[in-house]
């Protein structure tokens, strides 16, 4: 019998019932399917890293031979380990593109991953395995010979294979700020196909156990003349860039949701108040008749149990298979990985059982004050809450309050739960909504800051790297420019070490480094000056020491820290050209700069690129994180419309005697929506103006995560705040307008005899 009315109570009250499955579905949707794609970021890299055995660790040296192999195996933390020998080379193709070879001596570490042709085979001369996204790129396939030109040599290969490597999960040219295939890509050989007798191996590829950092204090004590560089599984760049993605969606996709979840929680609790509010009288009446407390619970506690189960269940099932897909999309044009994988963790099992136990102890808690009445009490509506006057209520403002006012007043003091409920409900969604639209608007700021305030030139000129002076001197004249030079650099200070870029200036004017404000600063000829971001990282101030060094030179030097820039990009060191000299490193000129369109091709310059074409691949770069800002909008969005929706039908419920009473009283249906509609504005705009800053926090502490790169400070534009206004007004309106038809219905009889 139960179990009729159970089914009966659902078609009578769907719009009810239909949002708890809602709430229950999407906060565990939202929870799970955002869970899957970060968690999927996770396992898609472990396990390719796995499939190939990536290294721990590079230990990059001018000749490795023999005995300096033996040296690096005889330490005790060591497993395993490859040499190589790295070039850059570029590929004879109209672009020019640069294409990193590998001349391998084993396959074990790092291992190519075949995707179309032959295995790998250390004994081919004539065969190379190519990059599959560079392939793509120039339209490649099996038995098409390439050719590479490297250090005045030109070696031409035949095409064997095509894939993947572990070590260019990701990669960028020094003409793009994001992958772009058509200009780069990397090959790999046998050490047979090396066009010389001895091949000089610069590269060893280590497997280790232990941390890195106790790793290559080992290398320093055992053989520190004996090599340049070791760069350890953590900051390489392939692995890093990855990572700090993957952490950075952990961390949204850890914190955001939770935030769904608990506003569905708190909203499914006033639904199954408001449900047992409704049923009082049955409630009763199943009391009379005989039914037993138990029973009457159970069948209550039924109710909200397998709404929220089945939403549950169907969040569990779609949320992996929507979402991960959708978000992967974006990431392939910017990571080359054979294979995308969903992830899973035991969180999002409990995250179901949570929503579900959570229903069921809500409903249990709603039932529990009436199962203790008596038939008779159970019967009877519940007696309106009554409140006393407060010192406000006496005071002489309240006198001066409209009707409307005095009364949304005592309504919402009488009534704070569902007070306290909307606020929540509206705050959730706002903090959402800020944290998203912040994102792109601070993303914005950032492609501002970085090509408007510090990068003032119109072109720059990347120069080839056997550039004569007097190529670069006529290039300059020619475009009336000014020459700078930028590389990596390796930085120290104490433990922590971080790689980052340098870039020294010679007297120019079209690049103007920045404070924390955007405000330019002047760096003197004497003084060095590191980014904010690398001197949290490194945890050094002005007035501090740091040791450093320039990728592929074996110097390091100790430099004090005069100043610190700010820059969004570019994280690393600023110095004049007479600070380098100062500390015996050679100045290379690597790019010009000119206030002009240069469309001309000249002698030693091997690309040009425009402010327009960098913007514009900014812009491509930003797109990738646009998928997950506009579905949090969406949902954020949802869940107010859900949220508010509830708590207006409670509300309705719980005041229905009284608007009843106003309508006798000649208010006319217009009134009364507008009695309600300035309660809900209240509700909104306090939720409103709390969600903001705490929008900010949130996005603050997504900023942190976003890796060693990019230093971004949280700006929020105007018309963010105006959008995020208009969406929850909007819908706090719209909600209003569904209690319309609710109040030209209201029977003023039955609302009037229900306490009798």
């Amino acid at each position: 019998m139960l179990s009729k009315k159970m089914i009966r109570d659902i078609k009578n009250h769907k719009i009810q019932f239909i949002s708890i499955f809602l709430m229950a579905f999407l906060g565990v949707y939202v929870f799970v399917g955002f869970g899957a794609e970060s968690f999927g970021l996770e396992e898609t890299a472990n396990v390719y890293y796995n499939e190939t055995n990536l290294a721990d660790g590079w230990i990059y040296a001018d000749n490795i031979d023999d005995d300096f192999i033996d040296k690096v195996n005889n330490l005790s933390p060591t497993k395993d380990s490859e040499k190589q020998l790295v070039l850059s080379s570029v590929g004879d193709f109209k672009n020019d593109p640069d294409i990193t070879l590998h001349f391998l001596n084993d396959d074990d570490i790092s291992k190519f991953y075949l995707v179309k042709g032959e295995e790998f085979n250390l004994s081919d001369e004539d065969g190379v395995w190519l990059d599959t996204r560079f392939a793509e790129a120039k339209n490649l396939d099996i038995g098409d010979n390439i050719t590479f030109k490297v250090n005045g040599m030109e070696i031409e290969k035949e095409i064997k294979g095509i894939g993947y490597s572990p070590e260019y999960v990701y990669q960028v040219s020094d003409t793009s700020m994001i992958p772009d295939y058509n200009k780069m890509g990397f090959a790999y050989m046998s050490y047979k196909a090396f066009p010389m007798d001895s091949v000089p191996y610069n590269v060893l590829l280590v497997k280790f156990d232990g941390n890195a950092t106790d790793y290559e204090k080992l290398l320093d004590d055992e053989m520190e003349d004996d090599y340049s560089s070791f760069v350890d599984r953590s900051i390489h760049p392939s692995f890093a860039e990855f990572q700090d993605e993957t952490d950075q969606h952990k961390m949204m996709t850890g914190a955001i949701p939770i935030i769904f979840i608990l506003i569905a929680m708190l909203t499914l609790l006033t639904t199954m108040r408001r449900i047992i509010t409704n049923q009082r009288t049955q409630i009763g009446v199943l009391k009379a008749v005989g039914f037993k407390n138990r029973s009457i619970m159970f069948h209550y506690i039924s109710y909200g149990f397998w709404m929220v189960l089945a939403g549950s269940i169907l969040g569990f099932i779609l949320g992996p298979i929507t979402i991960p897909p959708l978000m992967f999309e974006d990431f392939k044009p910017l990571y080359s990985i054979p294979n995308w994988l969903s992830g899973f963790d035991f969180s999002f099992i409990l995250a179901v059982v949570a929503m579900v136990v959570f229903a069921f102890l809500v409903s249990y808690f709603a039932c529990r004050g009436i199962a203790k009445e008596s038939p008779s009490q159970a019967i009877k509506p519940k007696i309106p809450k009554m409140s006393s006057s407060g010192l406000f209520e006496n005071s002489r403002i309240w006198k001066k309050l409209s009707f409307n006012v005095r009364w949304n007043y005592r309504d919402a003091k009488r009534n704070k739960f569902r007070a306290l409920m909307s606020i929540v409900g509206v705050l959730g969604c706002t903090m959402i909504i800020i944290a998203s639209f912040g994102a792109m608007d601070s993303m914005e700021d950032m492609k501002s800051w970085s090509y408007d305030d510090i990068n003032h030139y119109s072109s720059k000129l990347v120069l080839e790297e056997n550039a004569t002076d007097s190529q670069i001197d006529n290039v300059i004249e020619d475009v009336d420019g000014e020459a700078m030079m930028e590389g990596s650099v390796e930085i120290k200070s104490d433990d922590v070490k971080k790689s980052g870029m340098i870039v020294v200036l010679d007297g120019n004017e079209l690049y103007t480094p920045t404070d924390d404000d955007r405000n330019p600063i002047e760096i003197g000829d004497d003084e060095v000056s590191i980014s904010q971001k690398m001197a949290d990282l490194l945890g050094v101030g002005i007035g501090d020491t740091i040791k450093w060094h320039m990728m592929g030179s074996d110097k390091w030097v100790k430099t004090k820290i005069d100043r610190i820039h700010a820059d969004p990009t570019s994280q690393g060191l600023i110095l004049s050209k007479e600070k380098l000299e100062d500390l015996d490193i050679e100045y290379n000129e690597t790019s010009i700069i000119t206030s002009h369109d240069v469309n001309d091709s000249y002698d030693g310059v091997k690309t040009i690129l425009s402010l327009d074409s960098l913007t514009e691949s900014w812009d491509e770069m930003m797109e990738s994180s646009m998928s997950i800002i506009y579905l949090l909008v969406v949902f954020a969005a949802l869940l107010s419309v859900i949220v508010l929706y509830n708590l207006g039908l409670l509300s309705y419920t719980e005041i229905k005697r009284e608007l009843a009473t106003l309508k006798v009283l000649g208010f006319k249906t217009k009134s009364l929506r507008r009695l309600l509609l300035t309660q809900n504005l209240w509700f909104t705009t306090v939720g409103f103006v709390l969600g903001v800053p705490l929008g900010i926090v949130t996005l603050q502490y997504m900023f942190s995560t976003m890796g060693d790169s990019f230093y971004l400070p949280v700006h929020l534009s105007l018309k963010t705040l105006i959008v995020t206004f208009l969406i929850t007004y909007v819908v706090s309106v719209l909600v209003n307008l569904m209690f319309s038809g609710k109040l030209k219905k209201l029977d003023m009889v039955e609302s009037l005899k229900d306490v009798e």
